[in-house]
Parts: C-alpha cells; structure tokens; sequence
C-alpha cells in the first residue's frame, strides 16, 4: 500500500497563523496599558469598540488622520532598532489630529511583512504602544499581514489611523489675526519627513549607520532614529487654557508650506530665524549637501517641530504653559497681513 502524501499547508505558502496568534498574545500587554476613559473592547475581535460618551463628550466632532513613517524605515530595518519607529507612526498622526482642536482618542496600526519574526514585531508594536500612551490614545486594534513574495527578507511596513474628538464649535483655527504671536516648539530632529533626502546625503558621505555621529553621540543611525516629538497633551492644556488660535505640525514641506495652511486667506507670517538654534543634524545634513537655506526650510522642520498661534496677550502665559510641560519654547514670530511666510535673519 503506497503512503498517502501529506497536504500542502498554509505555513508551506509562507504564512505562518500560529505565530500571528502568538504576537498577538505578546501584544496584549502593551495595549492594555493604552487603556483610557471609552475603551471598550481588547484585542483579537473582528473590531474594536470604543464609547465617546464614557470618553466625556457630549456633542462629539470626530476627526481622522492616518499617516506612515517613510523611508525613515529603511534605516530602522537596516540597522535592527526598531523600538522606537512605533512611537514615530503615532505621532505622525495624533500630532496632526491635534492641529484640528481634536483630543486622540484611539489608535489602529497596520503592520506588514514577507516573514513573521515575532520578538521584531513585538518590540515594533510595543513602541507603538508607547507612542499611545504618550499621547493619551488607546491602542485597540490592528492587522498584521504575513505577505510572502510581497517584501524582500527582513522589510516590513507601518501604516496608521488615529481617531480623535471635539465638542462641537471647538476646532482648530479659529480666530487667527494679525498680531498673533508665533511660538515654536522644539523638534527631536529630523522626526519622519525628509529620510529620502537624509539618506542620500549620508551616501554621499560615505558613512555607515554604524560610524560615529558626526552632529552628535551614539552611531549615526541611532542619531537619525530618534523619535518624533509627541506634542499633544502639551498642545490640548495649551488650547484649554485659552488665547490658542491655530497649530502647525511641521512636517513634509517645512515652515514654509504647513504654516500657511492654518492662516486665513489675507494673512501670512513674519519668522525670525535668529530666534532659535538650528539644530546640528540639520546643519550637518545642509553642509555635507551643499543645500541652500530656502530649500532646507522647506523641506525639514529646521529644529521647530510645532507652531503655537497665540494671541498677543495671552502669549507669555502660553509659553509659560508650554515650558512648564517640558517644551523648549520660542517667541518665532507674528502674524501679518498678506499672503505666505517672509523670513529675516539667518538659520545658516
């Protein structure tokens, strides 16, 4: 009697269930520690639930953002520190949320690979996880995707979608006038805009991930990982305090294109780049590069992570606020009339 040949399986595709299921157990921890008001369900269902009236709200405005990371990835993948690209996905997106006026609520990730390797993607969700409970947003769901044949070996890719509130009547900008002050709050580097760029000037270089830092300690990897600044419980005490007018995550396009898209038509801005430092990374980048002043201001946050829009009269307490939360503070500019961002003084 000839033996009967066993089946072909799922694992033998590629795709291994019972390693999703286990990082999904290894997870668990790391979410539940996201827990806030209006939680209402764990990880593992078909969906997750979350209730706005148990959250405080009562005439509720939902506000959704989803972003990635870029090409930031490439380096994280590279050179196998991966614990904090997690907190970049976040903030990515709960930054732009609270540019709205709206309060992170909670947090789905999408994290997808050719081969499950569960201790990375548990410490690349744990990141993740913190990132959340950063921000105050609960981590209730997520998909990770197994794609053999889709990613070379040892890629993998984030994607995020965050879901904010407000009370009705409660966005952001409103109320912006000539005048206004700008407060620019510090940045923790290149945060996640740009990597294509960063990456190519680092090959014209000649550096590995691995040498020493030319700007700072540590490899020049580890330097070009550090984590987006999170803003937002700083930004909402801000906003709740009052005199807050509008906010600017500086991301892809820089000072120049994200503050104008919180200025009213017939209103622009006067920056004083003397006003703060620029950060060694970014003079290091603009050097090594041969890159002219205007295009570095477009195309990086330049050392400013966030704009603050305040009024006039309520700008030094803002500050106050702001400082007191831990942020590096700095009177940048105003508001003027007319049209788009004018500049004096020098960064380089």
């Amino acid at each position: 009697m000839s033996e009967k040949k066993s089946g072909l399986t799922y694992a033998d595709a590629g795709v291994d269930i019972d390693a999703g299921n286990a990082l999904v157990e290894r997870i668990k921890p790391a979410a539940r520690r996201t827990q806030r008001s209006g939680t209402m369900s764990g990880l593992g269902g078909f969906g997750a639930l979350f209730d706005l009236k148990a959250a405080g709200y009562s005439d509720p405005i939902l506000v959704g953002a989803t972003d990635g990371v870029g090409t930031k990835l490439r380096i994280a993948i590279d050179t196998g520190v991966v614990d904090t690209i997690g907190i970049d996905l976040v903030a990515m997106c709960v930054n732009d949320l609270v540019c709205q006026g709206a309060e992170p609520l909670f947090f789905l990730d999408y994290f997808a690979t050719g081969k499950l390797d569960v201790d990375q993607a548990t410490r690349i969700i744990e990141g993740i996880a913190e990132g959340c409970a950063q921000s105050g947003c609960a981590l209730i769901g997520g998909e990770t995707a197994e794609m053999p044949g889709m990613y070379h070996k040892g890629d993998f890719d984030l994607a995020g979608f965050a879901v904010g509130a407000m009370e009705r009547g409660a966005d952001l900008p409103a109320g912006v006038q000539a005048g206004d002050v700008l407060l620019g709050l510090g940045s923790n580097g290149v945060h996640s805009n740009g990597y294509s760029f960063v990456r190519k000037v680092v090959e014209l270089s000649g550096l590995g991930w691995d040498a020493a830092s030319p700007f700072s300690e540590g490899t020049l990897g580890e330097a070009l990982l550090a984590p987006t600044r999170l803003y937002v419980t700083q930004c909402l005490a801000a906003v709740r305090a009052g005199g807050v007018h509008a906010l600017a995550h500086i991301t892809g396009g820089g000072l120049t294109e994200n503050l104008p898209r919180v200025l009213p038509e017939g209103l622009g801005a006067q920056i004083d780049l003397s006003s703060w430092e620029l950060p060694p990374v970014f003079r290091w980048l603009a050097e090594t590069a041969g890159m002219e002043e205007a295009e570095l201001l477009k195309t990086f946050n330049s050392g400013i992570g966030m704009i603050v829009v305040v009024a006039a009269d309520r700008a030094d307490a803002i500050a106050a606020l702001l400082s007191e939360a831990g942020e590096r503070v700095t009177r940048i500019g105003t508001v003027t009339e007319g049209q788009g961002v004018a500049y004096e003084g020098k960064l380089l």
